[in-house]
C-alpha cells in the first residue's frame, strides 16, 4: 500500500493524541503513515520528508505538536499540499501551540483543528481524499449519518429516564 496520509508528530510522548487520527484513517480504509520529527531536532529530516511527500503518494499531512508548535507550519512552508495541524496540549492548555499553528503568513495555510483534535484531523483529510475519490466521500457521508444516529438514539434514551419534575 502506498500511504496518502502522512501523521508527523514532534515526539513519540504526541503519539496518545495523533493516534486518533490514525483511527480514523483506519476506520475508513485510507492508507497512511506515521513518523515523528522534530522541527527543532531534526530540521533536516522534516526538509527532507516535506519536499518529498508528495512524490511518495502523500496528499494530505497532518502534523501534531506542543508548545512552540512549528512542526505544521515548517512543513507548510516546504509542501504545496494541505497541511492540517494539531495543536496538543502540552503548556498553557495548548493555547500556546494552537495560537502558534493558527498564525502562519500569508501564503502558508495550516488548516488547526481543536486543541488535541486528531480525530477531527482525520476525518478532515478523509474528506479532503473524498472530493476525487466516491469510495472515500461515501465512508464520510456514512460516519456523519452515524454520528446522527447516535445523537437520536442517545436523545430517546434520555426520553425514558423519569424524574418527578421532568417535562418530556
Amino acid at each position: 500500500m502506498t500511504p496518502k496520509v502522512s501523521i508527523i508528530m514532534g515526539s513519540t510522548s504526541d503519539l496518545p493524541v495523533m493516534e486518533k487520527a490514525a483511527q480514523v484513517l483506519e476506520e475508513f480504509k485510507i492508507p497512511f503513515e506515521i513518523n515523528a520529527l522534530s522541527a527543532h531536532r531534526t530540521p533536516e529530516k522534516v526538509e527532507e520528508f516535506a519536499k518529498g511527500a508528495h512524490g511518495r503518494g502523500i496528499r494530505v499531512i497532518i502534523a501534531g505538536a506542543g508548545m512552540a508548535a512549528h512542526l505544521p507550519g515548517v512543513i507548510a512552508a516546504m509542501t504545496p499540499m494541505p497541511v492540517i495541524g494539531v495543536p496538543i496540549k502540552a503548556s498553557l492548555d495548548g493555547l500556546d501551540a494552537a495560537l502558534a499553528i493558527m498564525q502562519m503568513p500569508p501564503g502558508i495555510p495550516v488548516a488547526t483543528v481543536a486543541i488535541n483534535g486528531a480525530q477531527n484531523a482525520g476525518i478532515l483529510a478523509a474528506q479532503m481524499l473524498g472530493i476525487n475519490n466516491d469510495d472515500i466521500f461515501k465512508a464520510t457521508v456514512d460516519y456523519k449519518e452515524n454520528l446522527k444516529q447516535k445523537i437520536v438514539k442517545a436523545n430517546e434514551e434520555l426520553s425514558k429516564i423519569k424524574y418527578e419534575y421532568k417535562t418530556n
